[in-house]
């Protein structure tokens, strides 16, 4: 169990469709013997969507986590200096953070979050879904998949005759990742 005692942030931003998928990730992930704190940007803590009660949903992953979780830019900061973390997964992960990420934004507690532990060197697990990453997105996508300290789960179109542009993370690869992640592997075939 090459995740047992390692300290994961996950970063949770506002790809509402994928939020059903984070309590089974959240719980393999656990059964490996990580720790996980929970990071939101304000997106993913404020909106109620046909997917979730943001109220609702924070206290679930608190919950699965067993952490407070960071929910502002003031609170994540500290991650960096503090060697908070072994591993950041971003999941999931949206192409406005995807470019924010590419740019160095920092607006939201996850950006913050990511800015501040890479200033460690340690790496940042991507599970992307975004409509766009085969449009305006995929050269954010590639800068990513090109820069140290990045990594991405597996992912592939996830209904190409609807959205042809959309890409999505396979959620069975995620320990998988980190795992090689944390040995500064890229898992392949990262086109799933």
């Amino acid at each position: 169990m090459k995740l047992n005692g390692k300290k994961i942030g996950l970063g949770i931003t506002g790809s509402f469709c994928n939020f059903p998928k984070l309590p089974n990730i959240i719980k393999e992930i656990k059964s490996e013997g990580a720790e996980i704190l929970p990071i939101f940007t304000s997106t993913a803590q404020t909106y109620d969507t046909r997917f979730n009660n943001s109220e609702e949903f924070i206290k679930n992953i608190t919950e699965l986590t067993g952490n407070k979780p960071i929910l502002n830019i003031v609170e994540a900061e500290p991650i960096g200096p503090n060697n908070m973390i072994d591993i950041m997964l971003i999941l999931p992960c949206t192409g406005n953070t995807i470019a924010k990420l590419a740019y160095a934004i920092t607006d939201n507690a996850v950006l913050m979050a990511t800015k501040s532990h890479l200033r460690n060197g340690k790496p940042v697990v991507i599970a992307l879904s975004t409509n766009d990453a085969l449009g305006m997105s995929a050269k954010n996508i590639g800068y990513l998949l090109a820069s140290k300290n990045f990594y991405f789960v597996p992912f592939n179109q996830d209904a190409p005759d609807k959205k042809p542009n959309s890409l999505s993370f396979n959620s069975e690869k995620v320990v998988e990742t980190l795992e090689k992640a944390l040995d500064g592997i890229q898992i392949q075939p990262v086109i799933d």
